[in-house]
């Protein structure tokens, strides 16, 4: 894997996911401590190299607007006012943001898949990346459809299995194990380090 053409995507490392008083931090509570020491140590290797790491934070506005009707997370997420600008909730955790620029915020995400309404392809296309590595939560959610549209994109597309959680171990073993391998390449940080390495 050419790291100049890598790109890592970290989706949904904001303090409601990961931080203890978190709106949603019941979701992924159980993994959450290794899933967050997993990705750091990644991300402290990968800052030297010609990797691109890319953060797509999900915000919506105080009220809400962008969510008519919504089912499933999104409802849940109106419902406990997870992710609202403006609040503390809604903020890149500080492990990430103590990296600065390093670190490309592409903003708008409002839904489950980061290029959907973002600039997050064309950031990828400027950069001339063709293999997307995802980390983040959550894994049936936001990395599944986030992984599927970048194989329909054309990436060759890697999900740690150790960067990202799941609501439940079993859905994460589940998800590891049986749906992401069908358009997707599983593998561990430590892995991908290895075949980040030249020669």
């Amino acid at each position: 894997m050419k790291p100049s053409a890598t790109a890592l995507i970290l989706i949904g490392y904001q303090k409601d996911y990961f931080e203890k008083q978190g709106a949603l931090h019941r979701v992924i509570e159980a993994s959450v401590d290794e899933v967050l020491s997993n990705t750091i140590n990644l991300v402290e290797h990968l800052v030297p190299t010609p990797v691109t790491i890319i953060s797509t934070p999900i915000i919506f506005t105080p009220a809400y607007t962008e969510l008519v009707d919504p089912i499933g997370i999104l409802k849940l997420i109106r419902e406990v006012g997870a992710f609202k600008q403006g609040t503390s909730g809604a903020e890149t955790i500080g492990d990430l943001t103590r990296f600065g620029d390093r670190i490309l915020e592409v903003p708008g995400k409002r839904g489950l898949n980061a290029f959907h309404a973002t600039q997050l392809q064309q950031e990828m296309e400027r950069r001339g990346i063709a293999n997307v590595v995802l980390a983040g939560v959550v894994t049936s959610i936001c990395i599944d459809s986030t992984a599927r549209s970048a194989f329909e994109l054309g990436y060759q597309v890697s999900v740690l299995s150790d960067c990202t959680a799941g609501r439940s171990a079993y859905e994460q073993e589940f998800y590891c194990n049986d749906v992401l391998p069908l358009y997707a390449k599983v593998l561990t940080s430590h892995e991908l380090l290895d075949e980040l390495q030249p020669g």
